[in-house]
């Protein structure tokens, strides 16, 4: 087999034509101004241009532009239409002058085409056909350029830009919307209800009477400082105590306008968390009048979650919750889940959680929005990308 490289071959795209060029029976009359024209006979035509042969006593240069009528022969009527050409190539051997047209008509090109198309096929082209193409449409509107035939300005690309990127935007922020939908319907389960729990004790009023503080909400006080002092009828004090000559009514009358003084003092070394009777505010005995929290105590998160969501908040999982008032999320750890009410069952789980990082007893009894996210995390994609050596 000969595997020599021949390089005098040139592949047929390098060398073929621009349009078909067919022998058809036609005729050009020269329009140069003479008053006998000569008519020539077409050696071959193309829809970018046609040969012929000139007279010998007729000079031409390439390049010239002439004016000639092209005539046909059809069903016996005679079909003409004038063109310009600019002449191309000249053989002067055998006076054989190439042309290319100029400027010419839509009609004409749909005429041409047409006449050119039925030759190749074989048909015989009649002068209804000719006529239907004429009257057809055979052409489509040329693209508008705002910014001339060069295509769009700067301003033009770069608003086409702007908008396209105007609308990735939008989609990328409609999908991302939709998966964070989607990841929250089948890895979020969010609490019914939650609030800051912290373990306090409760100062009453010993006697009816009336209150009034010496600390402030929030402060600290130390076992056994005063709290608060009140006032109380002396009537009151010897409730239940009174014999004989103490019941005469005058007696009664005489200790009823007598008051006594006491004080509440604190029970352990806490934080005032809350003050439930106003200062001057008549207390019944009995009455909580003080809420207080140890010191150094953590406050927990308290949470109900719906009996479906039981899975998601077994002790040990991992949540996340936000306290009113808060910008950041907190993170901590389910210690206990139960659905008990007393000695009831309860449609809702309890949930007990300790934060990761201590919680100040001040936020006691503020709402929280609890949230367990069970889907993957970033992390668990590199334990697994680890795990896998990569």
């Amino acid at each position: 087999m000969n595997t020599a490289v021949n390089a005098n071959v040139v592949h047929e795209s390098e060398a073929q034509r621009q349009h078909a060029r067919v022998k058809l029976p036609a005729r050009l009359r020269l329009l140069n101004g003479a008053p006998n024209a000569p008519l020539v006979r077409v050696e071959d035509l193309s829809a970018g241009g046609l040969s012929y042969i000139a007279p010998a006593c007729e000079k031409l240069k390439v390049g010239e532009v002439i004016k000639a009528r092209l005539q046909f022969l059809i069903d016996n009527l005679g079909l003409a239409m004038d063109v310009e050409l600019q002449i191309r190539s000249i053989n002067p051997a055998t006076h054989r002058v190439g042309c290319q047209f100029q400027n010419l008509e839509p009609r004409d090109i749909a005429t041409l085409r047409h006449l050119i198309t039925s030759h190749l096929a074989g048909d015989i082209v009649s002068v209804g056909e000719v006529l239907a193409t004429l009257q057809r449409d055979n052409f489509t509107q040329a693209r508008k350029h705002k910014a001339g035939d060069s295509g769009m300005g700067v301003f033009g690309r770069l608003r086409a830009v702007t908008f396209s990127l105007g609308i990735f935007i939008v989609g990328l922020g409609a999908a991302g919307f939709v998966l964070k939908t989607v990841y929250d319907l089948y890895f979020v389960s969010h609490a019914t209800a939650g609030l800051v729990s912290v373990p306090g004790m409760e100062v009453t009023m010993p006697r009816e009477g009336t209150l009034q503080s010496l600390v402030a909400s929030e402060q600290a006080v130390q076992k056994g400082a005063p709290l608060a002092s009140f006032n109380t009828n002396m009537l009151e004090m010897l409730k239940g105590g009174l014999t004989g000559e103490d019941l005469d009514p005058a007696r009664i009358e005489q200790l009823y306008g007598r008051q006594m003084s006491g004080t509440l003092t604190s029970p352990c070394d806490c934080i005032v968390a809350r003050q439930l009777v106003a200062d001057g505010q008549y207390a019944a005995k009995g009455q909580v009048i003080f809420q207080l929290v140890p010191r150094d105590t953590q406050a927990s998160v308290e949470a109900r979650f719906t009996y479906r969501q039981f899975k998601d908040v077994k002790p040990g999982m991992p949540v996340s919750f936000q306290v009113a008032g808060e910008e950041r999320m907190r993170t901590g750890r389910v210690v206990s889940s139960s659905n008990l009410t007393n000695t009831e069952l309860s449609s809702d789980i309890r949930v007990q959680i300790k934060p990761d990082e201590a919680l100040s007893s001040a936020l006691a009894g503020r709402p929280v929005d609890v949230i367990s996210d069970r889907g993957p995390s970033m992390n668990w994609l590199i334990d697994k990308a680890m795990a896998a050596g990569l």
